[in-house]
């Protein structure tokens, strides 16, 4: 898929949710977010990633509503990669209708 395009693609019909019970040394597991996922006492992240090349994820805050931060999105070869402003990275290398799988990066301290 490039990057900007993608009507009717499973990825931007939904927000994915963190179901960090399926988490593997491959990533972070998110689901759709009509999923059959699993109650949690702490609040989930989400992401949601827009066809126009913006994705927003949702991060519990200190009073468990949702601080979203925005992010951009592109493919870069097999991987799409999601950047927010801070400099955190998701990195979703497999991804089907069910399921995305990521790896997280945090912004490296300035040397």
């Amino acid at each position: 898929m490039s990057a900007k395009t993608g009507e009717g693609d499973p990825l931007f019909a939904t927000a994915w949710v963190h179901v960090f019970e399926e988490d593997t040394e491959a990533g972070a597991v998110y689901r759709p977010e009509d999923a059959d996922i699993p109650l949690s006492r702490r609040p989930r992240e989400r992401i949601k990633i827009d066809p126009d090349g913006s994705a927003r994820l949702l991060m519990p805050g200190p009073d468990d509503r949702y601080v979203e931060q925005p992010a951009t999105w592109k493919q870069e070869g097999d991987v799409l990669v999601i950047r927010t402003r801070e400099g955190s990275e998701l990195q979703i290398g497999d991804r089907s209708p069910a399921r995305l799988v990521a790896k997280k990066s945090s912004p490296r301290p300035p040397d």
